[in-house]
């Protein structure tokens, strides 16, 4: 079984050529690429760092960050990347928790690292932050190295922190036969050719961004490195290199959509759009298929942990369908609660999804945290905490997760559903959907909404009338906002409008109860 670094090589042997890796001004092939991989996993080792220590990384999509990744391919060093958005007490957790021996940041996260308290006293590596405490990566390229990897396909790869919601972030330890499987579904999935092209804007602390540069790497292709998203400059992207595959949240799909530039971009090279990481409403389906009017658009659903559950390949067919079990994987929907992985439902009854522990793609445990497997891991089942049901077809729906689930009035509402309602009014630009407490009902559904044009909530509650909507699914309250909490990678935070944390648009009658 081939590792990366090993997988590296095959690629560079096939495709020495062609262009990999494009940021800014900066063009390498394959073949130029290598040295300096393999230099930089010379100078890893000439800091200190040995097969198995971890290297945590803050750092922008950059042609550094890029190689960085596969240096520790190459050395078994186990990278371990976070949000370049980091705080110094975030750092220092994840420097304390995966044991941390050195650190690589830029002058995004310089900041963060010279506040934590944990950063003192280990290497310092720095990409273009000007850090007189760290050393330039320029210097660790200074070599004339071996490429050849010490790792195998059982060392692990990198480590994950999942983002941390009511808890601290956990760490998801994937080993190098678990990257690669995973990539290779994401080519097989994604129908991907040979030399396929992709813009690299989802970070590389991020699951999507891993799998984008691991995919094009084994194709013989180019990833093009778009180091902080900027629409504008996104859009220049995708025509000056003829991106031919977009893998992107829906958030950033959005933002494309409503930029001035878009009617003007040649978009002609986009065959395959992917989406991952949060669902995506009707509306906006229906808008990108017109727009692209892509060969396959394809609905990715999996985590950090288990990186595919199921794959929709005509998502703009079979609209809100996560469709069906990825090639390396088997689902069930089980009774929420029951932890039982026997406990299956019926079809069409709504239940937790689960998903099977021996798929190729699949991790083995948390890092050391026993409770979290204990919940999560069940006779060799991971426990999603997603809520989901099939359709007398065999696709799935994933309906949300089991702590946003709606409870008004003794009745479960999906904020998905509503969501996905709310979103074929033309002039909603955005919405979500969250239960806030009230006296009568328990929790009474709301939506927050963000206009792009004329619109009032009595046409709110009327659309949903109309449109088949269940009466106790209609949201009560209607609050209309400036913006959405995201989190970096563009997922919907409803933890934080259930908090009562948005932005009014008016502070006299954006809140209307129907």
């Amino acid at each position: 079984m081939l590792d990366l670094g090993r997988s590296f090589l095959a690629s560079v042997a096939r495709d020495p050529n062609a262009v990999a890796l494009v940021d800014g001004d900066l063009q390498l092939t394959y073949a130029e690429w290598l040295p300096r991989v393999a230099a930089l996993a010379d100078g890893l080792h000439r800091v200190g760092l040995k097969k198995g220590d971890r290297l945590v990384t803050a750092l922008q999509n950059t042609a550094d960050a890029a190689t960085l990744h596969w240096a520790c391919q190459f050395t078994g060093v186990v990278i371990v990347p976070i949000n370049w958005r980091v705080t110094p007490d975030e750092l220092d957790f994840v420097l304390d928790d995966a044991e941390g021996t050195a650190l690589v940041f830029d002058a995004s996260s310089e900041d963060a690292v010279k506040g934590s308290l944990r950063a003192a006293g280990m290497p310092w590596i720095s990409v273009e932050a000007n850090c007189k405490d760290a050393i330039d990566i320029a210097e660790l390229y200074q070599a004339q190295a071996d490429a050849m990897p010490v790792a195998g396909p059982d060392d692990l790869s990198l480590m994950f922190y999942t983002s941390g919601t009511t808890a601290k972030p956990k760490g998801v330890p994937r080993r190098h036969q678990a990257e690669r499987a995973a990539a290779l579904a994401h080519v097989a999935q994604n129908l991907m050719p040979q030399g396929e092209r992709t813009l690299g804007v989802m970070p590389l602390y991020h699951t999507m961004g891993v799998r984008s540069l691991l995919a094009v790497m084994l194709l013989g292709g180019r990833f093009v490195c778009l180091p902080r998203f900027d629409v504008k400059t996104a859009l220049r992207l995708i025509e000056d290199h003829a991106i031919s595959s977009l893998y992107l949240v829906p958030t950033l799909y959005h933002d494309m959509l409503e930029h001035e530039d878009f009617v003007t971009t040649d978009i002609s090279s986009v065959r395959r759009l992917g989406f991952a990481g949060a669902s995506m409403t009707d509306g906006l389906l229906r808008r990108l298929n017109v727009a692209f009017k892509p060969d396959l658009f394809v609905n990715h659903y999996g985590s950090s942990e288990v990186y595919t559950f199921s794959i929709n390949q005509k998502a703009s067919l079979k609209q809100g369908s996560a469709g069906r079990a990825g090639l390396n994987q088997h689902l069930r929907i089980v009774t929420v609660g029951s932890g039982d992985p026997r406990a299956e439902v019926s079809v069409g009854q709504e239940g937790e999804i689960i998903a099977t522990l021996a798929g190729d793609e699949a991790f083995e445990g948390y890092w050391r945290r026993p409770e979290s497997d204990a919940k999560a891991l069940r006779d060799g089942w991971y426990f999603t905490g997603d809520l989901g049901r099939v359709d007398s077809d065999g696709d799935l729906f994933v309906t949300g997760r089991v702590d946003d689930m709606i409870i008004s009035g003794g009745e479960n509402v999906s904020p998905v559903e509503v969501e996905s309602c709310l979103s074929l009014l033309p002039s909603v630009s955005e919405c979500a959907v969250v239960g806030l407490p009230d006296e009568r009902w328990g929790k009474v559904v709301t939506a927050f909404v963000r206009r792009s044009g004329p619109l009032t909530a009595d046409e709110i509650d009327s659309h949903c009338r109309n449109s088949g909507l269940a009466g106790y699914k209609r949201p009560r309250r209607i609050i209309f906002v400036n913006d959405l909490p995201k989190s970096p990678v563009g997922k919907l935070l409803r933890r934080v409008l259930a908090a009562g944390k948005y932005n009014p648009e008016t502070t006299d009658a954006s809140a209307v109860e129907k």
